[in-house]
């Protein structure tokens, strides 16, 4: 009986769907379990347990809250960065990639299995189908999978150290961003505080200039001051503006989205900040992540070395085949089994240059990672004398900044009383405000700068924060305990 030509198209069609379903279960399962190695999405230990910032949507209204509802503190700052900076998302789905080239090399050790299915009908009436399955397993190749898998495990690792290294950049930009934000407000508190001064200093020398106590000079000069102060105050304003948008960009948000922080000013100095420099290096060089994605790019060019040089080995495989034809109404079958040995012989000595390069790529791979080791340790000790300056400057600054105001109260009071001139006063309040200004700077420097060392370090974490967030809300409660003091 000659074959049906319409039963043979359904038996195309049939194979064609299983393979269909084989290949959607390829592409939407991950039966080597890679993504396994991968880590946790950027989330910040809060309470003792992983939290996940990024779990839930930011809640509506959160970006303009109105008075009495908590503003965002430096913690939440720094998760909205990690959960809504583009970078983030970038490295987590370069990481996935590699996770992926991971099963790839992975499919390698597994046997492979190819159908094929063929019918056709020529005139005068001659029908013809076969249906062939052929299975192939690779049994040995001289290490070419193995040092493949080794590659690929190594770079997944650096992607994910590269991640590591990726997190802890966006963090460190998150708190410097928002400490950037504190100090531009803080200077345009300190510019209003002088502006107000400069204006009391007016009111009193145009007060005595009427009672002709004062010459027109002292009014004139008491004016200028005033005028000043106020456009110091716009200037302060404007910076202040920026400095938001430069924030709300940073969370991965329009410029325009205003952002209510939290009032911090700065940390209490802890007395024992001070360790042996030798130590701290040696800790980066254990901690930092682009230097374990490094090393990792070193063995994985290594593993790329052997896989070179094992390509131009033979391999042996086994084979299996079976096959069904009908053709004129007469139906055959046929099998084999065996195995297959290759063995290059000659590729025009594309196998030499292949494990040429290889070599030279592990060699600039090695180089880079002594290369970062030695900036690991400059980052550390720029970092740590940076630290130790700006700890000396907020000390300082604090002494300035209450003798400033001490001396800002004695030339007000004493020009008020008329036993002074209005240039003491003048000169006592642009110091007051220079002094002010100094400690919103090293305010700022500070904290950047200790979370910066601890960037260096590869240590940059919530603990940090948390002390960061603690020191400034006890010392802003000082700060106001001493404002408030007459």
């Amino acid at each position: 009986m000659r074959p049906h030509p319409i039963r043979s198209i359904r038996c195309i069609c049939t194979l064609l769907c299983l393979w269909s379903s084989l290949a959607l279960a390829e592409t939407t399962l991950d039966p080597f379990g890679t993504e396994a190695a991968l880590p946790l999405k950027p989330a910040l230990r809060l309470g003792g347990a992983v939290g996940d910032p990024c779990a839930e949507a930011m809640p509506a209204g959160a970006l303009n809250r109105v008075p009495g509802q908590k503003p965002f503190g430096l913690l939440e700052v720094v998760n909205l960065a990690l959960c809504n900076n583009p970078q983030t998302r970038e490295v987590w789905a370069s990481a996935r990639v590699q996770a992926a080239q991971v099963g790839v090399s992975k499919a390698g050790y597994l046997p492979s299995a190819s159908l094929s299915a063929s019918g056709n009908r020529n005139s005068p009436g001659v029908s013809k189908r076969s249906v062939d399955l052929t299975l192939s397993y690779l049994l040995y190749d001289f290490g070419t999978r193995a040092a493949n898998l080794e590659s690929a495990h190594q770079l997944l690792a650096a992607a994910n150290a590269t991640q590591d290294s990726t997190v802890q950049t966006i963090f460190l930009q998150a708190v410097q961003s928002f400490y950037q934000t504190q100090a531009s407000q803080a200077a345009l508190d300190a510019a209003l505080e002088s502006e107000r001064a400069a204006k009391e200093s007016f009111a009193a020398a145009e007060a005595r200039y009427r009672s002709g106590s004062a010459t027109p000079a002292d009014k004139l000069q008491a004016q200028t001051a005033y005028s000043q102060a106020t456009l110091n105050s716009i200037t302060a304003n404007g910076n202040m503006n920026n400095t938001k948008g430069a924030l709300a960009n940073m969370l991965g948000l329009d410029a325009n989205k205003n952002i209510v922080l939290a009032a911090a000013n700065t940390t209490a100095i802890p007395a024992n900040f001070d360790r042996d420099i030798s130590a701290l290096i040696e800790e980066a060089r254990l901690r930092r992540p682009d230097l374990q994605a490094a090393a990792a790019q070193v063995k994985a060019a290594q593993a790329s070395v052997d896989a070179a040089r094992a390509a131009g080995k033979p391999s042996i495989s086994l084979t299996a085949s079976t096959k069904q034809e009908n053709s004129v109404g007469i139906t055959s079958h046929g099998s084999s089994a065996g195995l297959s040995v290759s063995v290059p012989l000659f590729s025009g000595f594309a196998p030499t240059y292949r494990i040429r390069a290889a070599e030279a790529q592990m060699e600039t791979q090695t180089a880079q990672l002594e290369r970062l080791r030695l900036q690991v340790a400059l980052d550390v000790w720029t970092a740590y004398q940076n630290l130790t300056t700006a700890t000396q400057s907020l000390r300082t600054t604090a002494d300035l900044l209450s003798s400033a105001e001490q001396s800002e109260r004695v030339a007000l009071g004493r020009y008020k009383a008329g036993v002074g001139s209005i240039l003491d006063v003048l000169n006592a309040q642009s110091a007051l405000a220079s002094a002010r200004q100094q400690r919103i700077q090293s305010t700022f420097n500070w904290n950047i700068v200790r979370a910066t060392l601890a960037q260096a370090m590869g240590n940059l974490d919530t603990s940090l924060l948390q002390d960061l967030s603690d020191g400034s809300q006890q010392h802003g409660a000082n700060f106001q305990r001493e404002k408030n003091q007459p």
